[in-house]
């Protein structure tokens, strides 16, 4: 469980969430990447994570991924996770989420997003709840509502989806 000290903004957000949009580099993985000799790239995801989005999808909550990057093991990973709403190789991540929220019917304030670096910034503009990983950039960290004491690809998201399910379920 997380030793994060909410305040009562931030506690009213998480009870509102219906949906959660993940950024990939650097928030399900740990923004490394890696090519195998012959080009391939590979993407460490971490267990923890998967575990906290299966727990949050159990609960109801919609998962969401949106990046700016495209990538084949973005795509096996949501498929493992049963994550039908992946939107990659984004130059704008704002029509995305446009697109999602009605494709979902939800209205931004019900939409909470993890992120780490800029492109991200955009999205923290509209959305409910605007949380940034541990190792995020500094213009991150400033905007964010909450802030998770893990990095990306390290149980940021797992961190997140224990705090969320601990506070809807008050």
């Amino acid at each position: 469980m997380s030793s994060l000290k909410l305040s009562d903004l931030v506690r009213a957000k998480l009870e509102k969430v219906r949906a959660l949009i993940l950024d990939v580099d650097g928030v399900m993985t740990s923004g490394t990447i890696t090519y195998d000799n012959h080009g391939n790239e590979l993407k460490t995801f971490n267990v923890l994570d998967g575990y906290g989005i299966k727990a949050i999808q159990n609960a109801g909550i919609c998962v969401a991924i949106m990046s700016g990057r495209r990538s084949i093991a973005v795509e096996r990973r949501a498929l493992e996770l049963n994550i039908s709403d992946v939107y990659q190789g984004l130059q704008n991540k704002t029509e995305a989420l446009e697109k999602f929220a009605r494709l979902r019917e939800l209205s931004y304030e019900e939409i909470a997003h993890i992120g780490d670096d800029i492109p991200d910034l955009a999205l923290f503009e509209h959305v409910g709840l605007a949380v940034a990983v541990a190792n995020a950039v500094p213009q991150l960290k400033e905007t964010a509502d909450l802030l998770l004491t893990r990095s990306g690809g390290e149980g940021a998201i797992r961190e997140f989806s224990d705090l969320l399910l601990s506070v809807q379920r008050e």
